[in-house]
C-alpha cells in the first residue's frame, strides 16, 4: 500500500501546482501564442463577416438585384451570429472554449468557401446565414478563454490584442475583396478573403495553448434560460442592449450603401477607391479608450449621449454633395458609434442583474440583429427616397437611442467607468 500513498500524494502535489497557476503572463511563450492565436481568430472571424460590403455594387450589377437585396449577404451573416451567439457561449462551458472556437471557424471557413461558389442567390444567403451562426463562436467565446488562461493583471492587454484582430479583420476583409472583385468578379474577391481567413484560422490552430483552467459548466438548461430572462426584466438593460441594436443597425445601413451613393453622380468612383472610405474605421480605434476615460470622468450616460450626438452631425454632414465633406462626415460618424458602443458594451456586463455573460450575450444578440434588420431596410430606404433616405433612417434610429438613454440611463447610479468593447463592426 505504500507506493500507492505515494502516487496518490504526487497526484495531489500535480493537481495543487495546477489550481496555483495564475495564468500567462508576458515574458513566457504561452502568452505570446496565445496573444497571436487570439489575433488570427479575430482577423480570421471579422474579415469573413464583412467581405461583401465592399462588392455590394457589383452583387446587384451582376445578379440583377436590387440593393437592399444584394445587403442581404451581410444581414444574412451578421444574423447568423446574432442567433449563434448564445449557443456557443454555453457549448464552450460543455465542451471548452479552445476546441469550441477550433469548431467554429473550420465551419465558418467551409460555409465562406462554399458560398462563394454557390449558384443562385438564395443558396448564397443560406450558406452565408450558416456561416454567421459558426463565426458565433469566436466573440462568444474569445475573452471567456483569455480570461481563464491570462493571468489577470494582464487580461485586458490580451483582450486589446484580440479587439485590435477583430478591427483589422473587419477592416481588410472590406479593403482586400473590393479591389480583387473589380479586377476580376465579386466572387473571386469573397474568395480571396475565404483564403486569407484559411490561413489565420490554421495559424490560430496550431498556435492556441491548451486550456489549463477551464471547468466544464454544468448548468441546466433552465438555469441558463433564467440567467438570460432575469437580464430581461429590467427596463434599463433593455434600454442598454437596445443602444446595440439601433446604432450598429444604422452604422452598418451607411457603410452598406455609402457605396452606391459614390458611384453615382457627381461622384462616379471606381470601387477600388471607394474601398479607402473604410479606412475611417479606424477611428473607432481611437475613440473607443477616449470615451472609457471620459466616462470615468463624467459618466458612462454623459457620454453615450455626446457620441450619439456626434453621430447625427457625422451623418448628416454626408448629405453636403461634396467628397471631402462626405469623408470628414464619415469619421466622425464612425468614432462617434465607437465611442457610443464602447460605453453600452461595458455597461451592459456591469449592470447585469443575473450573469454578466449572459448580459453581455444579449447585448450582442441586440447588436447584431440590428446589423442583419436594419443593414437592409438602409437600402430600402436608398431606393425610395436616394442616399439622403438612408441618411434619415440612420437619424431617426440614433434620435430613438438617445431618447431610450436620455429617460431610462441617465442618473439610474449605473454610471461606471466602461470596460473594452469589442470593435468587430
Amino acid at each position: 500500500m505504500p507506493p500507492q500513498r505515494g502516487r496518490s500524494s504526487y497526484s495531489r502535489g500535480v493537481q495543487n501546482s495546477r489550481t496555483e497557476w495564475a495564468g500567462h503572463e508576458p515574458g513566457q511563450g504561452g502568452y505570446r501564442r496565445l496573444l497571436w492565436a487570439l489575433f488570427l481568430a479575430g482577423v480570421a472571424t471579422f474579415s469573413q463577416l464583412y467581405s461583401p460590403q465592399g462588392l455590394l455594387p457589383l452583387i446587384s450589377g451582376d445578379l440583377g438585384i436590387s440593393a437592399s437585396s444584394a445587403a442581404l449577404s451581410i444581414s444574412a451573416a451578421t444574423l447568423g451570429l446574432a442567433l449563434g451567439v448564445i449557443p456557443w457561449s454555453y457549448a464552450g462551458d460543455r465542451w471548452g472554449r479552445l476546441r469550441s472556437m477550433g469548431w467554429a471557424v473550420l465551419i465558418a471557413c467551409l460555409c465562406s468557401l462554399a458560398a462563394t461558389l454557390a449558384p443562385q442567390f438564395d443558396l448564397l444567403l443560406a450558406l452565408r446565414f450558416l456561416e454567421g451562426a459558426a463565426l458565433g463562436g469566436v466573440p462568444a467565446l474569445a475573452i471567456a478563454y483569455l480570461s481563464e488562461e491570462v493571468h489577470a493583471r494582464w487580461s485586458a492587454v490580451a483582450a486589446g490584442t484580440y479587439i485590435a484582430g477583430t478591427t483589422l479583420g473587419g477592416l481588410a476583409g472590406r479593403l482586400v475583396a473590393a479591389p480583387i472583385g473589380e479586377l476580376t468578379h465579386w466572387r473571386i474577391g469573397m474568395l480571396s478573403v475565404t483564403l486569407m481567413a484559411v490561413v489565420c484560422a490554421v495559424g490560430f490552430l496550431l498556435l492556441a495553448p491548451p486550456s489549463r483552467r477551464f471547468t466544464r459548466g454544468r448548468s441546466s438548461f433552465s438555469e441558463a434560460i433564467s440567467a438570460l430572462t432575469g437580464n430581461l426584466r429590467s427596463p434599463r438593460l433593455l434600454a442598454i442592449y437596445a443602444q446595440g441594436m439601433l446604432l450598429m443597425g444604422g452604422f452598418v445601413a451607411m457603410y452598406n450603401f455609402l457605396g452606391f451613393h459614390l458611384t453615382e453622380e457627381p461622384f462616379l468612383l471606381p470601387l477600388s477607391v471607394i474601398s479607402l472610405v473604410f479606412v475611417a474605421y479606424l477611428a473607432g480605434t481611437w475613440s473607443s479608450p477616449v470615451a472609457g476615460r471620459l466616462a470615468v470622468r463624467h459618466g458612462r450616460g454623459t457620454v453615450l449621449l455626446a457620441s450619439i450626438a456626434l453621430m447625427i452631425i457625422g451623418v448628416l454632414i454626408t448629405l453636403l454633395p461634396h467628397l471631402v465633406a462626405i469623408l470628414a462626415g464619415t469619421v466622425l460618424f464612425t468614432g462617434a458609434f465607437f465611442g457610443a458602443h464602447s460605453v453600452a458594451s461595458g455597461w451592459a456586463g456591469t449592470a447585469a442583474r443575473a450573469g454578466r455573460a449572459q448580459s453581455s450575450s444579449l447585448y450582442n444578440l441586440g447588436y447584431y440583429g440590428g446589423s442583419s434588420l436594419f443593414g437592409w431596410l438602409g437600402g430600402v430606404f436608398l431606393a425610395e427616397h436616394g442616399w439622403a433616405g438612408t441618411v434619415l433612417m440612420t437619424v431617426g434610429l440614433a434620435v430613438i437611442a438617445g431618447v431610450l438613454a436620455l429617460v431610462l440611463l441617465r442618473g439610474t447610479g449605473m454610471e461606471q467607468p466602461s470596460q473594452t468593447p469589442d470593435r468587430s463592426a
